[in-house]
């Protein structure tokens, strides 16, 4: 059975704290969520002069598999349909959905609107037929229709039976709280069914309580056949049911059909894609699409996944173009090293019992006396297991970097901190120094502009490369080597894969450079290791 997904991420997404989406960003998004293969993509709201620009255009974007839909409220009480200006502009758009948002609940009616519940209806029926009349498929938006139901089912039905009549071909019954139970929502849903047999219903869970997905999940098993989400859950107060679980949820665990089947893979890659155009940190614990989803650190974990992976994962991660990943901690034996050794360097070929597999768990263990930890940043691990064998490569040796550090931003927001670095980089069989200067908003991004412009001439890939994220955690420990230190983990990418590395130590800005430093040697080795690849 088909299941439409219907992505509201650049309208109720964009009404999330703290996200704002340029055109360029949703030209983006509009592209990789039909890319993704959904069936209806909300561009945007015809009461929003923000949007205005986008609604315009998205004609113009090729679009595959998605249809487009534009957003508006119901006509205003005491008014005409036609006289209203952001009906007007969604008739007029060529994009051929409009979803009407309208109340079900005879309390919001009252409260809000500030007007009776006839009118309500009339401005409803109003609304609907002057859609449909200038050709438009409409589809209803039943805002606190849970929360109507509950108070008065037979307005909040009369409220549904008015917008289909008038030619809603999509009743979408909406938990704009998100104060439902799963079992609510799947008893309301089966009683719409009976009243309206003939509907298609469709269902808009908030995720006040955490529970939108399971909510929306129970309403498609009671007849529901339009899920509306966001990628990662983004929305207002505490978001929206997160289409990067609801897809998978529905089309792995229950079977229904939602995107092409081909398409599933891409849902990794296109879900940290949709939320770095929205200029968020990714979730890594999100189920399914996070980078720790199938992790494992425990030792008892890792000996069972690498005899059978569904001990300990409950789909196979490829499912969704993810993967698993072993952790190597104070928690992890011999197994686990071997497990983490042959999938992050396998051209070393070390083995269990080798005087090398001996010296990278002496390493291992050395770092981390001295406050390291190399969960999540697997990168820097690699570089140690190089370290450990003899061959880490070494692609410039550091001479000097000096990082000045002006007056606070919250004295003059305009103020930059700047950094200069010296280094010394092989040239065939000589050393050349590269000199370079930079600015940045804060020192950590002074120093990794300056790295990166200092070796772009012997490294020019590296223009690709950027800082995606920076934690600092003081560690707090009675050892004198870690009193007072700190440990820096950020995360780079190349807008293809995202890669951590660690630095301590009890400067901030030295701890900074190591895992700066780090960022680049592991991109420049594993560049260079798939160059020899291709080769041979």
């Amino acid at each position: 059975m088909k299941i439409e997904i219907y992505d509201t991420t650049l309208r109720d997404g964009a009404q999330g704290a703290g996200i704002s989406f340029s055109d360029d960003n949703k030209r983006e998004i509009i592209v990789a969520l039909d890319e993704l293969g959904v069936s209806y993509i909300e561009v945007g709201n015809a009461a929003s002069p923000a949007d205005a620009s986008i609604l315009r255009e998205v004609s113009d974007i090729e679009l595959h598999d998605a249809t487009p839909v534009v957003f508006c409220a119901t006509r205003r009480p005491s008014q005409t349909a036609e006289a209203d200006a952001s009906l007007r502009f969604a008739a007029e758009l060529g994009i051929p959905c409009v979803a009407v948002v309208g109340k079900s609940s005879r309390y919001q009616v009252e409260n809000v609107l500030l007007t009776d519940p006839g009118e309500n209806l009339s401005m409803i029926r109003d609304t609907v037929r002057y859609l449909r009349s200038r050709g438009k498929r409409v589809f209803f938006d039943a805002e606190h229709f849970f929360d109507g139901y509950g108070d008065d089912p037979t307005y909040a039905l009369e409220v549904l039976r008015t917008a289909y009549d008038a030619g809603a071909e999509r009743l979408v019954l909406c938990d704009t709280n998100g104060g439902m139970l799963p079992d609510v929502v799947g008893v309301v849903v089966n009683a719409v069914r009976t009243r309206l047999p003939d509907a298609a219903l469709g269902v808009h869970c908030h995720d006040d309580m955490g529970m939108a997905a399971a909510c929306s999940a129970e309403a498609v098993i009671s007849g529901a056949v339009m899920v509306q989400g966001t990628v990662s859950g983004i929305g207002e107060r505490c978001g929206n049911c997160n289409l990067s679980t609801m897809i998978p949820v529905l089309q792995i665990k229950l079977g229904f059909s939602c995107i092409p089947e081909d398409r599933l893979a891409s849902l990794t890659r296109l879900s940290r894609k949709i939320t770095e155009e929205a200029n968020l940190a990714f979730d890594e614990h999100s189920p399914f699409v996070g980078g720790y989803a199938f992790t494992h650190k425990a030792g008892m974990h890792i000996d069972a996944v690498r005899k059978r992976p569904r001990t300990f994962e409950h789909i196979a991660p490829e499912l969704v173009g993810n993967s698993s990943d072993l952790l190597i901690s104070g928690m992890a034996g011999k197994s686990a090293y071997q497990a983490v050794l042959d999938r992050i360097a396998p051209e070393l070929h070390i083995s269990a019992g080798s005087a090398e597999f001996s010296a990278v768990i002496a390493k291992v263990r050395e770092y981390e006396a001295r406050g390291f930890q190399f969960e999540g940043a697997e990168a820097s691990l690699l570089l140690v297991v190089l370290e450990a064998t003899g061959i880490r490569p070494r692609f410039f040796d550091l001479l000097t970097f000096r990082v000045m550090i002006s007056e606070p931003m919250s004295v003059n927001p305009r103020s930059l901190d700047a950094a200069f670095i010296k280094l010394a980089v092989p040239d065939g069989d000589s050393v050349r120094e590269e000199f370079a200067a930079a600015e940045g908003m804060g020192p950590v991004g002074a120093l990794d502009t300056a790295l990166r412009r200092a070796l772009l001439p012997s490294y020019p890939s590296l223009d690709d490369v950027r800082l995606s994220d920076y934690k600092v955690r003081v560690l707090d420990s009675a050892s004198e080597t870690t009193s007072s230190a700190v440990r820096v983990v950020i995360e780079s990418t190349d807008s293809h894969t995202v890669w951590r590395t660690v630095g301590v130590s009890a400067d901030i800005v030295d701890a900074s450079w190591q895992a700066l430093r780090d960022s680049v040697e592991y991109y420049l080795y594993i560049r260079k290791r798939e160059e020899n690849s291709r080769e041979h």
